[in-house]
């Protein structure tokens, strides 16, 4: 994939800055660990809300650690992200100018100039990104989902064996999976509680995430935007970059019930579309999504994802056996198991420990801790499955067809763009009204 950086309102400074050869900056060997009292150098790529916050988490963790690289494609999201982490962290964050790189190329930098590295852009990103951090043989905190589509998620999973063969520590932003109330709950789950489980079910329905609209960033340019640096402002709303809610968001849920069947669904049959989701800034996603997903034994999980103000709300996860049922992420059990002391009307286990470390901090200290005890620790696979259920669903959805996973799996869809540069024309373009196609069940091909 050639890549450029040909942004309109780039300075020369950014250019030089963006061009920094590799060799610049020093590379660890692979599978390298840090004992307790060594600082572990960190790069951040993609400064926005999330990678910010995951940056913070991971400079408090126990030990040593530095910031010592960053890696963004704009360079004001770049600095709003140094002024606030150097405000938090101000002993924990080093980072000279000549390691804050700019540029669609930047990553690549940034990864070498550090022994771990965060990797929080637009999910679209995540494939070629997590590639190069392997190859570097960098440990990884990545942020979920792993992939948009399924070309993507297939060089996760190559991504996945090689980091496993250079025994590198990779993190996926699942942060359920560190929660105590989950473990514990999917632990008595597959303990037998409510014995064998026969249906699921899971929502993420809520009013919605943020807008960035065109017009505002153009007035703060002075300029029009280019079709590739709107995209880029406003990449919720696209799917080459963001996947649609189902797979940016829905992913936990669908997680979720994963983890509790052990295994990935087999076969997704869907519906969905756009009711209120109709503005020039609303790009192509659709606002609502259903999906039933059935597993190799024949179970079915209900999945429902709802970008509606105004609506029923829920985020939470549900599951049905032969001998009780459970709100997983209620972390409640009512169970007719003798084992769990209650009949089914009551609840026979609710997850109660007060103290509960926040999930998001704690897969950090997880990680930070494999890397400096030289344990196993990869999260790839798992996370790579988990976004490949969620692409699935979209493409049920968008074309109203059953789809399999094998389908989807090897579908030779690849929503990304063949080159990178501020002036190439992303895959979906706005007609003349500045409206955007939008998936027409029925009619759109997706596999």
């Amino acid at each position: 994939m050639t890549q450029k950086i040909t942004r309109p309102d780039f300075t020369r400074r950014d250019f030089l800055k963006t061009s920094t050869t590799l060799a610049a900056a020093a590379a660890l060997a692979p599978g390298v660990f840090a004992a307790n009292d060594e600082t572990l150098k960190l790069a951040l790529v993609g400064c926005g809300g999330r990678g910010s916050g995951a940056a913070s988490q991971a400079l408090s963790t126990a030990g040593s650690v530095k910031l010592v690289a960053m890696a963004d494609v704009f360079r004001d999201r770049l600095d709003d992200s140094y002024n606030a982490l150097k405000a938090q962290h101000a002993d924990r964050v080093d980072v000279p100018e000549e390691n804050k790189f700019v540029g669609f190329d930047a990553y690549k930098q940034a990864i070498a100039a550090a022994d771990i590295v965060i990797l929080a852009t637009p999910p679209g990103f995540r494939p070629p990104l997590l590639e190069e951090a392997v190859r570097q043989g960098k440990n990884i905190f990545t942020e979920k989902p792993l992939a948009v589509d399924g070309p993507g998620v297939r060089k996760v999973l190559a991504a996945a064996e090689e980091a496993k063969k250079k025994g590198l520590k990779v993190g996926v932003g699942l942060q359920r999976h560190h929660q105590l109330g989950y473990l514990e709950t999917v632990k008595r789950l597959h303990d037998g509680a409510i014995g064998e489980i026969t249906a699921m079910r899971c929502y993420w329905n809520g009013d919605g995430v943020w807008t960035r609209a065109r017009k505002e960033y153009e007035q703060k340019a002075g300029r029009p935007l280019t079709e590739m640096e709107y995209q880029m402002r406003n990449w919720y709303y696209f799917v080459w970059l963001c996947g649609d809610h189902i797979v940016e968001q829905h992913i936990h849920n669908l997680d979720v019930i994963n983890w509790v069947k052990q295994g990935h669904p087999v076969k997704a049959w869907g519906m969905g579309g756009r009711e209120v989701r109709k503005g020039l800034d609303h790009g192509e996603i659709f606002d609502h999504h259903f999906v039933e997903f059935e597993y190799a034994d024949g179970t079915r999980c209900s999945s429902q994802c709802r970008h509606i103000p105004g609506c029923w709300d829920s985020v939470s996860e549900h599951v049905v056996g032969t001998d009780g049922i459970c709100d997983v992420s209620g972390h409640v059990i009512r169970s007719g198991n003798p084992k769990y002391m209650a009949s089914r009307n009551e609840a026979s286990w609710h997850f109660t420990t007060p103290g509960e470390k926040d999930p998001y901090q704690q897969e950090h200290d997880d990680l930070f801790a494999a890397i400096r005890n030289d344990t196993p620790y990869n999260e790839l696979e798992y996370g790579a499955h988990s976004s490949m259920t969620a692409v699935m669903g979209r493409m049920a959805t968008y074309s109203g067809k059953e789809i399999s996973w094998e389908e989807a799996l090897n579908s030779k869809i690849d929503t990304m763009p063949k080159e990178l540069s501020w002036d190439t024309p992303p895959p979906t373009l706005p007609d003349k009204d500045g409206n955007y196609p939008v998936a027409v069940p029925g009619v759109t091909v997706s596999a």
